[in-house]
């Protein structure tokens, strides 16, 4: 049995395509995050506890390091006992000096370790078409998990390297976003056509899937969240304690953090990344 624990933004869709899979027991801290997963299968645990109790494998998707810690109730004699001969695949976005802390704790109790972030927003997720990065000594374990959620699979090496495998994949994604709202509130600043804007860039060059889809919510100005400012803010911070670490320069990283801050401050935290664009006209 495969247990499911964090049905946030992205952990809802990822959980219904592994439901669809096979058998799924999940849990949400909010119960009725549950129902989407429940109505194409997935059976609900009335706690994390029980969760572990049933799955050889759990995967977590939940929002911060305290919330898996609460989840694992580590610190605390129940600890070994959930995680023991258990496969703990944890797919969130954190720090990589916890990830790796996390995966001693977890060996010296007696469990598995997969550090299993992923590249791709709520759109990707939904489709099952997000890019994995794993690392761990039992990835090969877990990659028929990861399967229904998942286009591809890439192995990064020891724990932390996944997490820091997604924080170089994430450094293009803001700065591009950014980039993308900074001609937006130019274009519209001058008068120009945000329409023919779109038509240009969408077919030039520079475009992708991400692109397209950013391009497509400034021309609306539709902020409903795909990837939301805060959790962009938070991933943005956790990047740019990493290069400070390493004592490497992230000169465009740190603009970036300086603006999504600053898009949270004007209330848009909820908002999809391309909100970045009202901490651009504020500055204005």
């Amino acid at each position: 049995m495969i247990g499911f624990i964090g049905l946030g933004l992205m952990g809802q869709p990822m959980a219904v395509n592994l439901a669809k899979a096979g058998p799924l027991v999940v849990w949400n801290r909010t119960p009725d995050r549950c129902e989407p997963v429940a109505a194409v299968g997935a059976e609900v645990a009335a706690s994390a506890a029980e969760v572990f109790a049933r799955a050889d494998v759990v995967v977590l998707m939940l929002a911060d390091e305290p919330a898996v810690d609460a989840v694992l109730a580590r610190g605390t004699e129940e600890f070994a006992e959930r995680v023991r001969g258990r496969t703990v695949v944890q797919m969130g976005t954190m720090a990589a000096a916890w990830s790796q802390g996390l995966e001693v704790d977890i060996a010296a109790a007696g469990g598995t370790y997969v550090e299993a972030p992923v590249s791709g927003s709520r759109g990707p997720a939904e489709a099952g078409t997000l890019i994995a990065m794993v690392s761990g000594e039992h990835v090969e374990h877990v990659k028929p998990v990861l399967a229904p959620m998942c286009a591809q699979v890439v192995e990064c090496g020891p724990v932390p390297g996944a997490l820091l495998m997604k924080f170089a994949v994430n450094i293009f994604l803001i700065t591009l976003a950014t980039g993308l709202s900074e001609s937006y509130v130019f274009a519209e600043a001058h008068g120009l056509d945000l329409g023919t804007l779109t038509t240009i860039l969408d077919a030039g060059p520079m475009a992708s899937a991400v692109s397209r889809a950013k391009t497509a919510k400034l021309r609306d100005s539709d902020y409903a969240p795909q990837a939301a400012a805060l959790d962009v803010l938070k991933n943005n911070r956790l990047i740019a304690e990493a290069a400070r670490a390493a004592g490497v320069a992230s000169p465009l990283l740190d603009v970036c953090h300086a603006l999504f801050r600053e898009a949270v401050e004007l209330g848009h935290g909820g908002s999809d990344m391309a909100a970045v664009a009202h901490a651009i006209r504020a500055r204005s």
